[in-house]
């Protein structure tokens, strides 16, 4: 069994999930958003993800952090304050020793709900119902939750084949 964090990062949104298990069976141990401000200034924000996640990762004790790879978005300032926030979830990752595993939303959407092009509220109820979850998740720790299983499952299918060790 593997103690694995998702990550949805964001600068006003970052979603976490921790969820373990070892690809036959896996359990949801926590998931939640970590909300920002925009009138808090950008650089605060990207100390409050860190700091957040420091104290998470310390909190459910984790062994590795799985997140979304970079993608191309149309707005360019977007993308490079979702690259920050990307780089302050990672720093926390790293600095709490955890190994740090890189996902594109396709492989992330294709491990959850088996169509590479689903959108947030497909993942979000795959995520929901295979955790048997009563309450509707936010969408942010839907998507954090599904990298986690994305992990999780590939890491066992690696394992399998003895590609990962």
């Amino acid at each position: 069994m593997v103690r694995a964090i998702g990550i949805d990062p964001g600068s006003r949104f970052t979603g976490y999930g921790v969820v373990e298990g070892d690809g036959n069976r896996l359990v949801h141990i926590a998931n939640g958003t970590i909300r920002l401000s925009s009138q808090v200034p950008f650089p605060e924000r990207l100390k409050t993800i860190y700091q957040r996640l420091i104290t998470i990762i310390d909190e459910q004790g984790p062994v590795c952090m799985a997140i979304e790879d970079v993608f191309f978005a149309k707005n360019v300032k977007s993308a490079l304050r979702l690259g920050q926030a990307r780089g302050a979830a990672i720093l926390a990752g790293v600095n709490a020793n955890l190994e740090v595993y890189e996902y594109s939303a396709l492989q992330i959407k294709q491990a959850v709900v088996g169509y590479g092009k689903a959108d947030k509220e497909q993942v979000s109820q795959m995520i929901q119902n295979l955790f048997m979850l009563r309450r509707k998740l936010d969408p942010n720790a839907a998507d954090a939750l599904a990298a986690a299983v994305c992990h999780i499952n590939t890491r066992s299918s690696r394992m399998r084949w003895k590609i990962l060790g």
